[in-house]
């Protein structure tokens, strides 16, 4: 073996060292696989401050496997980000907790797709989005209706669309709330009253920190939305 082959064996073994040792320091690991997808780059995501954060990243190269780790500290909303180099984003939400979540998609549909199998918090967050995906359908009939309304000029239509769209929104936060409110104990609640609820009514909001148990008040996205309310009122 030449000097040079030494060095990079050895460079490859340190390399690999490395990355075990880190891997064994992480208290949580993303794995899954992207049928159909021969090369691209995954991320592993957070939001910052003011941007996106890359936990870590793998290049994939022929086998659409991945793994992907991180340390967390409590369960928090991430999110797996395909690059493909198309100028597109692809991406897909989902709350981690300590452990091992599997997301499973297809290259096609990569969010569409997506199979997620995970954390406690994750399984209470799609049993919400399956209620909404149904009033999201609703607002899309609405909408339909009431472009052929315009299209016909039939303004007693359109108001009549109008009113019960409204009525939908209204329908869509009390679902939320009462949602929230039901799961308070979950790290999901402050969060659903931070990014799904902001434009409820305020007493509302109110009512959803209220309820919280202290463990979910001292989370992340409880402090989050304690702080949000005391900009609020700060600002009334």
């Amino acid at each position: 073996m030449t000097k040079l082959n030494k060095a990079l064996s050895l460079i490859i073994l340190l390399i690999l060292a490395v990355s075990c040792g880190n891997e064994s320091d992480t208290n949580f690991t993303l794995k899954g696989k992207i049928k159909g997808l021969k090369k691209g780059v995954v991320y592993l995501q957070k939001d910052g401050d003011s941007s996106v954060v890359n936990l870590d990243s793998m290049v994939i190269v022929g086998e659409p496997e991945f793994n992907l780790h991180t340390n967390l500290d409590e369960p928090i909303l991430l999110y797996l980000k395909l690059f493909k180099n198309d100028g597109e984003e692809h991406y897909i939400p989902f709350f981690a907790d300590k452990g091992v979540t599997e997301i499973n998609t297809t290259l096609q549909h990569f969010d569409f797709d997506s199979k997620i199998k995970g954390s406690k918090q994750q399984d209470l967050l799609e049993e919400y989005l399956g209620i909404m995906s149904q009033f999201n359908n609703k607002n899309l009939d609405l909408i339909e209706a009431s472009f052929n309304a315009q299209k016909d000029k039939d303004s007693s239509a359109i108001d009549s669309l109008n009113k019960i769209a409204d009525q939908l929104i209204k329908r869509k936060y009390a679902y939320t709330i009462q949602f929230a409110i039901n799961n308070k104990d979950s790290e999901v609640a402050p969060y659903l009253a931070l990014y799904e609820a902001r434009n409820a009514n305020p007493v509302y909001i109110d009512s959803v920190y209220n309820n919280l148990t202290p463990d979910i008040k001292n989370s992340l996205y409880g402090k989050k939305l304690k702080e949000a309310i005391a900009n609020r009122k700060s600002a009334e």
